[in-house]
């Protein structure tokens, strides 16, 4: 029985892999998993397939912390209500103050006691007040995390042309570089509109598909000298 379980975050849709931590857990089964904010819950979608083992590092691998009950679930609903307050909120003062940035999402710990404020800009930007005042009404400790255009596109997901959900929202770890000479090298039309991602940037895709075609010519290579 492999240790490693899949699951899909019911928040954001994204795979994870966790280890089961002794717990006996069925297809289906709604957990509570160690996350960055202190949990998140997620459906166990595959216990025993080749893909649940597909990690490099088993250690390293988040941990089933429970079975979520009822009040894991009003939990986390009442945390998602208290973050549309507060992205609200945020935006408000945001705009009263007239500060350059654009607010991406908010994020409350499972505990309660630490919220953050996902933005963009276009440069540094002095939020110094901004975090008193939020900090003031919602009584907590507040922190604002700057991110690029792909993480933004991470953080809020979407659907990407091929209709699936975003990559990077749905089971990517890292960001690769993806540069213009991949697509010429798949003798695709350089059409930024045809392209381009919903962050704006080269779609991500673009470098599987590369990695790919490698493989497949190198498969072919050898195979000839054989």
């Amino acid at each position: 029985m492999p240790e490693l379980v899949l699951l899909i975050s019911e928040r954001t849709g994204r795979m994870i892999r966790a280890r089961r931590n002794g717990l006996e857990v069925d297809k289906g089964d709604l957990c509570l998993v160690d996350s960055e904010f202190g949990g998140e819950l997620a459906v166990i979608a595959d216990t025993d397939s080749a893909i649940c083992c597909q990690a490099r590092r088993v250690d390293l691998a988040p941990v089933i912390v429970r079975k979520a009950g009822d009040e894991d679930v009003r939990k986390m609903q009442w945390l998602e209500e208290r973050e549309q307050r507060a992205f609200e909120m945020c935006l408000q003062k945001i705009r009263s103050r007239g500060l350059p940035m654009k607010l991406t999402a908010v994020r409350y710990f499972f505990n309660e006691k630490k919220g953050v404020f996902f933005y963009t800009a276009d440069g540094r930007v002095d939020f110094r007040q901004l975090v008193k005042d939020l900090a003031k009404e919602l009584r907590m400790r507040i922190e604002m995390r700057q991110v690029g255009v792909r993480d933004e596109a991470k953080i809020l997901g979407g659907l990407g042309v091929c209709g699936r959900a975003l990559c990077c929202a749905s089971f990517m770890r890292t960001f690769e570089p993806v540069t213009i000479q991949k697509a010429r090298k798949q003798h695709i039309a350089i059409n930024p509109t045809k392209i381009s991602g919903l962050c704006g940037r080269l779609m991500c895709c673009l470098a599987f598909e590369d990695e790919t075609r490698g493989r497949m010519y190198y498969e072919e290579e050898s195979a000839n000298e054989d």
